[in-house]
């Protein structure tokens, strides 16, 4: 494996060890969520600039105007989506670097991730292969739509904040399925939307911090 993987100092395995560590003291209790994030090198996906800072508790910014989520909403969005079971089919909105496209792919058997913007989904594909993710693949779209090709789908996450989600969206969830996502304009809630055989359950979290979700392709 290359020093890029491994990492020396600050990009090092004992240094995601803490970093999981951290997360596991903030909460979250899903072992298998905790394994993804131990075993995927979170500085493979910022810039060699920020790479130091990778396995801080803090979003940073991957261009475009967008940023890859702090390790611990990343842990705690699939430790929700997930509810202790396994996910079989995974729809990820906003690829973005791929971070979260990459513990998916440790938790889920199939990831579908949709990414609005161009070169962030080729950056995303070419650390997802680095790290042999071979279970994502990846779409270059409007991800308010979803991925109707590959639905239903027994887990949805989003990783932006809306102020509204399209019909076309909450229909590719299955019957029994689960979609986080980021609710808000202003003030943000982490919202879990729960599709049962009678209809749709929603219930609100916690407050979160999100880049919008907009519409259409870049």
């Amino acid at each position: 494996m290359s020093i890029r993987h491994t990492g020396i100092g600050m990009t090092s395995q004992r240094t995601r060890v803490r970093m999981v560590d951290r997360v596991r003291q903030q909460g979250v209790q899903d072992e298998a969520v905790l394994a993804a994030l131990n075993a995927v090198p979170r500085h493979i996906f910022v810039d060699e600039a920020l790479a130091s800072r990778a396995y801080e508790d803090i979003a940073l910014p991957i261009g475009y105007g967008q940023t890859i989520s702090n390790p611990y909403i990343v842990a705690r969005m699939l430790e929700v989506l997930r509810a202790g079971g396994g996910l079989d089919k995974v729809l990820e909105i906003g690829t973005g670097c791929g971070y979260q496209a990459a513990i998916l792919a440790r938790v889920a058997r199939e990831v579908y991730s949709v990414e609005r913007i161009a070169p962030l989904l080729s950056r995303a594909r070419k650390s997802l292969r680095e790290i042999r993710a071979l279970n994502v693949r990846l779409k270059h779209a409007d991800g308010s739509l979803g991925w109707a090709e590959f639905g239903p789908f027994d887990g949805i996450v989003v990783a932006a904040a809306a102020t509204m989600i399209a019909p076309e969206l909450t229909d590719q969830l299955a019957i029994g399925g689960r979609m986080v996502v980021p609710f808000g304009a202003g003030e943000q809630r982490l919202r879990l939307i729960e599709r049962t055989a009678h209809g749709f359950k929603e219930s609100d979290l916690e407050a979160v911090k999100f880049v919008p979700l907009i519409p259409g392709v870049s």
